[in-house]
């Protein structure tokens, strides 16, 4: 990549012991990995990269720091990396897929130092080893790096803290991409990342290896659009806009501009209608036929007030006896957006679009996972709702106790400051709150009857 780089102290691999691991150090209040600069921006030569493995690396990486350079693997709990990376899930069969698409990528590291490069092609990960020891103990994954760059990802001399608490949450792999690239260009002097064709942005976005040719529209609309729209609703410190670059009408080349939200003012702060992401907007959507992570890509790229006209003007239309019924709610709500009319239009044919490669399966099932565990933090915020305000308060202090203390510290002070009024905090609170209301792993039944009701 060899582009602009921040120089930044090299962080410290003396740190004490966790109880949880005798190989893991004590989590600080800000978890964080110092990610190199050349491995933020990675563009696969071969194989591919999904939202989940960018998650685990990351976790190795954290993990990795705190135990040193000197060290040839790595080792944690197997339950320690399950917690960190948000998987949601115990099955190590899901796992594993995820990281042989880590050993089966190739990367290119390029650095240069004064008149001297270099150019390095290697695997993304080294061998990895899960040991199942036996009913009742524990399971531990060990890991190691290709030797020609384990001493640049391990301890880097430049680098970007990436906090793990707001990486994990982003939910598409290219709005992760976007967070660390932004976090890395926030404070160098033009705030603009590197300028690259539209096929190596396109590839890095995507984490595919496989793209070959681009329409821009497309890539516009259906990735970068909506990612941006994802990092400004999840990350308070900054926003991204694409820099489009032309010959002609044809867009070539692409750089994306770091701006850095301002400080809101205490009165902002408190406005829950400003920092609260609408979920009972996004289930009305849902309820019209919408799958989830649509409804909320939908709501992340739509004005609010836009979208909630719309909705409301479908809700008439289908409660209209003296039409016919509509054949597709979703369909039609699409049209009302495209063409924003209020009158009884019947709409319901979908544009034409442009078919996305189709996950595979294991992607699929981790995305009904995630769905799962939006539906119930969704749940229990309803319910938290409903509660007196001696149980809410009950919850807030207990949620407090045990949780606030692990989380990053500007997702701490942003609970501290605002509670449940916190739109990045809210979200750790409820998912939280679900996992007390209903623990365990949710159970291939409830999966299935889950994904069968959310179908439209």
């Amino acid at each position: 990549m060899g582009h602009e780089e921040i120089d930044q102290k090299a962080p410290s691999t003396a740190k004490p012991r966790s109880p949880r691991s005798s190989e893991v150090a004590t989590r600080p209040e800000d978890q964080a990995v110092a990610k190199a600069n050349e491995a933020i921006a990675i563009r696969p030569k071969r194989g591919k990269l999904t939202l989940l493995s960018r998650r685990i690396y990351n976790v190795f990486l954290y993990h990795a720091q705190q135990q040193g350079v000197e060290k040839p693997r790595y080792s944690i709990l197997l339950s320690e990396l399950i917690d960190d990376a948000r998987f949601t899930s115990n099955n190590t069969e899901l796992l594993k897929s995820h990281i042989r698409d880590m050993q089966a990528t190739t990367i290119e590291w390029h650095t240069s130092g004064g008149q001297a490069r270099q150019w390095t092609s290697t695997q993304l990960l080294g061998p990895v080893v899960i040991d199942e020891p036996g009913r009742g103990q524990a399971c531990t994954i060990t890991w190691t790096y290709p030797e020609p760059i384990r001493d640049r990802l391990v301890k880097p001399a430049q680098y970007t803290r990436v906090l793990l608490e707001i990486s994990s949450q982003m939910r598409s792999y290219a709005a992760s991409v976007l967070y660390e690239l932004g976090a890395r260009y926030l404070t160098s002097p033009g705030r603009l990342t590197m300028r690259e064709d539209v096929i190596w942005w396109a590839s890095v976005l995507t984490g595919r290896s496989d793209i070959t040719s681009v329409d821009y529209r497309i890539l516009h609309r259906d990735t970068i659009k909506k990612a941006l729209a994802e990092l400004d609703t999840l990350c308070d410190d900054f926003r991204l806009e694409v820099v489009e670059h032309k010959r002609g009408r044809k867009v070539e080349e692409l750089q994306f501009r770091v701006l850095p939200k301002p400080q809101v003012s205490l009165a902002g702060l408190r406005d829950s209608a400003k920092n609260v992401f609408d979920l009972e907007l996004v289930e009305r959507v849902i309820t019209l036929g919408f799958k989830r992570t649509d409804a909320q890509d939908l709501y992340a790229t739509t004005d609010e007030g836009v979208l909630r006209a719309a909705v409301e003007h479908v809700e008439q239309r289908m409660k209209n006896t003296t039409l016919p019924p509509l054949n597709s709610p979703a369909a039609y709500l699409r049209d009302a957006l495209k063409k924003q009319y209020a009158g009884e239009g019947e709409g319901g044919k979908p544009p034409p679009d442009v078919a996305l490669p189709r996950p595979s399966t294991e992607e699929r099932l981790q995305r009904l996972r995630e769905e799962w565990q939006h539906f119930k933090s969704a749940e229990a915020k309803s319910l938290f709702e409903e509660m007196p305000d001696a149980e809410r308060a009950g919850h807030i202090a207990r949620f407090e106790e045990e949780r606030v203390g692990d989380l990053a510290s500007p997702i701490a002070k942003a609970w501290r400051r605002d509670g449940v009024k916190s739109r990045i905090a809210a979200s750790s609170f409820y998912r939280w709150l679900a996992s007390t209301m209903w623990p365990g792993e949710v159970t291939d039944k409830q999966l299935l009857e889950f994904a069968m009701n959310r179908e439209p």
